[in-house]
């Protein structure tokens, strides 16, 4: 990644194409519900433009668009005004979702914040493990470590008998 002149508009509006949907799944699986969602996804993209960043491939573009979101979203929830806010009410869940996408939906939604978005890159997006640690700038074997953590409890959210959940399209 380089800072360099800014983005043009077609740059800019071909960066959304491609990542706005997984930046979009990342808001709202911290989040919980659509306008907050969709504010921070849009901050996101305002961080990339604002900082100039051009990069190597589509995938450490979209990478570091979903990392700078998990961040957003994660210095969101530490406001002052959300420790008030009852978040309960905003544990819904989109009823477009057939049973069983739903289902682990929730449990993914249910997981600590430092499993989230690893369980996200790692499953959904198709990342390794050396990849997520380069983009989350933690140690290999943390994310390792944090992603075995989260598959144990994710069995134990969904009863599954399986050892390691199978990769899914991009399905959340």
């Amino acid at each position: 990644m380089k800072r360099e002149p800014p983005l043009s508009d077609r740059e800019i509006e071909a960066a959304y194409s491609r990542n706005i949907d997984a930046v979009y799944r990342v808001c709202f699986s911290f989040m919980k519900n659509r306008a907050d969602a969709e504010d921070l996804a849009q901050e996101a993209f305002l961080k990339l433009i604002d900082r100039r960043m051009r990069f190597d491939t589509p995938e450490h573009e979209k990478a570091w668009l979903i990392v700078t979101a998990a961040n957003l979203c994660k210095n969101a929830l530490r406001h002052w005004w959300r420790k008030n806010e009852d978040l309960d009410s905003l544990s819904h869940v989109p009823q477009s979702y057939d049973e069983e996408t739903g289902e682990v939906l929730r449990a993914v939604l249910a997981l600590p914040k430092d499993y989230k978005v690893l369980v996200y890159l790692y499953y959904y997006e198709g990342y390794s493990t050396p990849e997520i640690a380069r983009f989350t700038g933690a140690p290999q074997a943390t994310v390792r470590s944090r992603l075995h953590r989260a598959r144990k409890l994710l069995k134990n959210i969904l009863g599954g008998d399986e050892d390691e959940p199978q990769r899914t399209e991009k399905s959340l």
